[in-house]
């Protein structure tokens, strides 16, 4: 395999790491906006 090209298994495990990533940041941004209208 040349150097460069990625095993389609590295490629979903990155997907997936993203993923959860991006998920991580979505709960955050809800429990901010959550947080928010609690107060009023």
């Amino acid at each position: 395999m040349k150097k460069g090209q990625q095993t389609i298994e590295e490629l979903v495990k990155r997907n997936k790491e993203e993923l959860l990533k991006d998920k991580v940041k979505i709960e955050k941004i809800e429990l901010r906006i959550e947080e928010k209208y609690m107060k009023n």
